[in-house]
């Protein structure tokens, strides 16, 4: 995979690329939205701590499919408000802080979950050669 981020234009706003190009003959994994829920059902109380689980969720996905974090194409994440982003992108940060190239990210601020504790959900794309 190839990060893009064309010198011509602003740089983004975070550690994140604004594109990433994906050969042909790799195999991809799509993750669904993990929410911050831990295998015994509970749900931390902060942003921070969701997103931490989430990560670690998608982690496990992806280690089932022999990938792990080096492996993201891109990231979507999903908050309830504005004031859940600082903890969303630090635990963003920490889960891509061992890779050299960075994925494409998008994060939107979305209305709620289907449970009202949930305030941040990921999922991601990921790629490794076949």
């Amino acid at each position: 995979m190839k990060a893009l981020s064309p010198t011509d234009m602003p740089p983004p706003f975070a550690r994140y690329a604004h594109g990433v190009e994906i050969p042909g003959d790799w195999r991809f994994v799509q993750t669904s939205g993990q929410l911050g829920i831990r295998l015994d059902g509970s749900i931390p109380e902060n942003a921070y701590d969701q997103a931490v689980v989430c990560f670690q969720n998608i982690a496990k996905i992806l280690g089932s499919a022999s990938m792990n974090a080096g492996d993201v194409a891109h990231i979507s994440a999903f908050v309830t408000d504005r004031s859940h982003m600082a903890g969303y992108m630090q635990a963003r940060d920490e889960f891509l802080a061992s890779i050299p190239r960075l994925p494409s990210s998008t994060l939107l601020i979305v209305s709620g979950f289907t449970r009202p504790e949930f305030v941040v959900e990921v999922e991601v794309l990921a790629a490794t050669q076949k």
